[in-house]
């Protein structure tokens, strides 16, 4: 089972339903707003059962630092592959766009980064097999639904690339030394290489890009987060679709 933590999470896991949620432990004391009524709602509209408990037990049987009062266990969400990904996307005829986040460590910088995917259409997510953050409930809770909607595949980013490739995806990757991302051509099948909060783009992984965009910094600025890196590019590639319609 997973562990949802927070209201956000719990509600956006029951609207969303891509997952069951088997069952509930909320607050004794909490007051019923608004939030914790649509929960509630969803809840018995679902079956799901919920326990009223202390929130000393809360915070016991909690994993991450915040709570709000609620937790929940879900079933885990269905794997996916990059290429069932991009399958997926073709198949509803959309242009596939996936990100790829190396040895990103902060929580809350890859909770932003689905966040910011989800409003961007963005497909799924593919962070290294034994570095960097995984989904937790930090991650989740940042997200703000998004990790319920994006597949995070937990792969080799070169094998990854590998396979991206063969599907006809162009290779991008995020350096504040590339190119303006507004002189690309961002709205094609796209995957995008994030680096990591202290090296960022790696040489390596540099050499396997097809061309390499950053965000023009004013200020005496070196650099932004990751995770503002990636809203940006991002977001741009939203622009330049909405200019094509």
């Amino acid at each position: 089972m997973d562990r949802l933590e927070g209201r956000n999470v719990v509600l956006e896991a029951l609207a969303r339903g891509r997952r069951p949620v088997r069952v509930i432990w909320l607050d004794e004391g909490a007051r019923p707003d608004p939030k914790i009524k649509r929960i509630l709602s969803l809840a018995r509209e679902q079956g799901v059962r919920v326990n009223r408990i202390s929130r000393a037990e809360l915070d016991r049987r909690a994993r991450g630092d915040v709570h709000n009062g609620i937790l929940a266990d879900a079933e885990p969400l269905a794997g996916r592959s990059v290429s069932e990904i991009v399958a997926g996307a073709y198949q509803r005829d959309e242009t596939p766009f996936v990100a790829l986040a190396d040895e990103v460590q902060y929580e809350h910088n890859l909770g932003a980064i689905l966040r910011s995917g989800l409003g961007a259409g963005l497909h799924g997510l593919v962070v290294p097999t034994r570095r960097g953050a995984g989904l937790s409930p930090v991650v989740a809770r940042v997200a703000m639904g998004a990790a319920e909607e994006i597949p995070i595949v937990r792969e080799g980013l070169f094998s990854a690339l590998k396979k991206l490739r063969r599907e006809g995806l162009m290779v991008v990757g995020a350096d504040m030394s590339g190119t303006a991302p507004w002189d690309v051509d961002l709205t094609g099948p796209l995957a995008m290489v994030l680096g990591g909060e202290s090296k960022g783009l790696t040489p390596t992984l540099r050499k396997r890009c097809d061309v390499v965009v950053g965000v023009p910094l004013q200020g005496g600025l070196e650099s932004l987060n990751v995770s503002v890196t990636a809203g940006v590019l991002f977001f741009e590639r939203v622009r330049q679709l909405a200019g094509k319609r």
